[in-house]
Parts: structure tokens; sequence; C-alpha cells
């Protein structure tokens, strides 16, 4: 196949991933103003889809750690094809609407990681990779952040609840307003952080194919094509997690949200100015955990925090195993990449559709599900 041809099915199927990051990762932003009804659902998706746009164009740091960072470049230039980014991609996708219909707020960020580690190593083997890159901005910073967010909004919640103990019936309005703010933070983070992992993924491509100089950043149309997507996946709203996010960890009220928001957006953009690929997902559970052990008396929601761990632990792992099938089948031919491509289509429709057999929407996403189980959101 022409590589013209295969660089453009990978910018597609970037485009797509980056659309289900969106509505995958709508809860990190919005879920606890829903939940405590600081947002109407429809009008918190609306601001997150625009505010995501924005912070597209604020910063290219996070780009350049996947384009330049991640994979080697040998002598003759990137070690990995475009074919071998598209089946990454494809393991991303797949990975990303399998954990969107169990409910469960993975990373987005490792599924895209872990499908492109397995793919490059499949095809081009081990030393392609760049794992002191993966360790230092990826791996350590996917440890470390949950857990600092988390503390920041344990100390926050502590405080506001003693400050504001007597009035806090009070001054749930005044928390309300404010966690308008703080999710506009955090969905400002979150374009500049995640919307910059495909702008990453396109830019790799087009080096790789030797469309662009090694070494040079994300083109405009990539920056704008990369934030449409995203803001467009996050308006249609990503309602499963979210409820699993906003109601499911623990009871969240105003104080604890405004807390959840401010700990999750200071971390986000503290660690996308540096370059490093933090999971906005861990760092907001982190934080929303954090909020519920701050306020005295509250309960988390163990087992499902346990759940969502566990899923964040096999995440890079799985999306590795999706993106190195592919691989193995798409690298072999034209008809193999076209092969990827046709399956890749009939997972995304199989998932959707069993998906509308127990749709959650705007309208019941602050409703307790029949069973506490996160396969039936």
């Amino acid at each position: 196949m022409d590589v013209l041809v295969t660089v453009l099915l990978v910018i597609v199927f970037a485009l797509v991933f980056d659309f289900t990051n969106g509505f995958h990762d709508t809860a990190n932003a919005m879920a606890t103003s829903v939940a405590t009804g600081a947002l109407k659902p429809r009008t918190a998706v609306l601001i997150s889809g625009v505010l995501n746009l924005v912070g597209a164009f604020l910063n290219t740091a996070v780009a350049s750690t996947v384009s330049q960072g991640i994979v080697r470049e040998g002598e003759n230039g990137v070690e990995i094809t475009p074919a071998l980014i598209f089946a990454g991609l494809v393991g991303a996708i797949l990975w990303n609407l399998i954990t969107w219909y169990l409910g469960l707020p993975s990373s987005s960020t490792h599924a895209l990681f872990g499908g492109l580690i397995g793919a490059a190593i499949i095809g081009a083997g081990f030393g392609a990779i760049d794992f002191g890159t993966v360790l230092t901005k990826i791996v350590i910073p996917a440890l470390l952040a949950p857990f600092t967010a988390g503390l920041v909004a344990l100390v926050a919640t502590y405080l506001v609840y003693r400050i504001s103990r007597g009035g806090l019936k009070n001054s749930a309005r005044g928390f309300r307003t404010a966690q308008t703010v703080s999710a506009s933070l955090v969905s400002l983070a979150h374009g500049t952080s995640d919307a910059q992992k495909t702008m990453g993924v396109i830019t790799l491509t087009l080096i790789a194919a030797k469309y662009q100089d090694s070494g040079t950043g994300p083109q405009f149309w990539v920056i704008l094509a990369c934030g449409l997507a995203i803001a467009l996946g996050t308006y249609l709203g990503g309602w499963r997690i979210m409820r699993t996010v906003g109601k499911r960890i623990t009871d969240v009220e105003p104080p604890q949200g405004f807390a959840a928001e401010t700990a999750g957006a200071a971390t986000i953009l503290a660690s996308s100015s540096l370059g490093f690929a933090l999971s906005t997902t861990q760092v907001v559970t982190g934080s929303v955990i954090g909020s519920g052990v701050g306020k005295r008396l509250s309960s988390v929601h163990w087992g499902t925090a346990g759940r969502m761990a566990l899923a964040w632990i096999v995440t890079l792992p799985s999306a590795a195993v999706i993106g190195a099938v592919a691989a193995l089948v798409a690298a072999s031919s034209t008809l193999g990449l076209i092969a990827i491509a046709v399956l890749a289509v009939v997972g995304i429709g199989t998932i959707y559709l069993l998906s509308r057999r127990n749709p959650v929407t705007a309208k019941n996403v602050n409703e307790a599900p029949e069973r506490e189980k996160v396969g039936t959101v």
C-alpha cells in the first residue's frame, strides 16, 4: 500500500482515538460538578469541550515527548513505520472502548503508549523503545501523580470542612459556584495534556514517513484537528464513566468537588509544562479519593477504587498485547493492514451496540445503578 494512504489511515484512526479520549475522560473534568449539582450535565460537557479545544493550543511539550522521546531514532530515521503506529492506535482505541463500556476510568494515556510500545517491539524489536524516557516521563509520574493529587485534595478538603464548620450548609452554594471555575481548569488542563498525545502520534507518523523533519513539533493543522476531535468527544459525554467517578468512589459534596478539581488541575498543568505524559484519569481519581478521605467520617467505596486501580495496572500491558497482535497482521501485507482496519471498525461497532442495551445518558447519570457492579453501568 502506498505510504501516503497508510499515513492518511493513521491520521484518521489517531483522530478517532482522540475522540474516544474525549468522551472517555469527560468524567475527569465534570463528574464531581455534575454529581453535586454545580453544573447541569449538558452545560458541563459544553464548557469542557470548549476548554479542551483551547487547552490544545497552550503547550506542545507532551507532544514532543510522544513524537521524539518514546521511539528511538536510528541511522535511517525513526525505527517504526506508519503501519506499526496504526496497529498501536488500534490497540489503544479498542482498550479505551472496552473500559468505557465497563464504566472503568482507565488511562487513555497508558492505552495509547501501551499500543505503540507493543506494536514497535513486534515490528522493530525492543531496541526501538527508549525505556529511559518511558520510565522517567511515563511510569514514575504515573505512580506519583495520583498520590500527590490525592494528598493535596485530602488536605484541602480537611481544611475546607474545618474552616466552614457550622456554616457549611450556607456555603454550599458558594462552593458550587467555585466548582464551575475549578472544573473548567481541569478541562483546560486536560486539553493541554491529552490532546497533545495524539498530536505527538500524528507528528511521529509524518516523521516516520519522511513527510516532516525529525525533531520538529506538531504543525498547526495537527493541533487544530486534535483539539477539535477531543472537544467533540468531550461534548458528547462519557456518561458511563462520569457516573463511576461522581457517584461510586465517594459521595461527593460541593466542598470535596472543589478541592478535588483544584488539586487535579494544578497537578496536570504543572506536569504538562514539564512534558510529563500524565494520565488525567489517574490524577483526578486520586484527587476524588483524597477528598473522600479528607472529609471526616466520609466513606470511600474501596471496592470500586480497587477495581479502578486494577484497570490502571493492566491497561498498558493489555493495550500493548492488542497493539502487538495488530502489528503482526498489519505489517505483514497490504491485505493484513486492511484486515486490521476492518476488524477494528467491527470491534468499535460491536462495543457501541452492546452499550445501547443499558445506556447511561445525561438524564440518568446521577442515578444509582440497580446493581453495584461496574460492568452494569
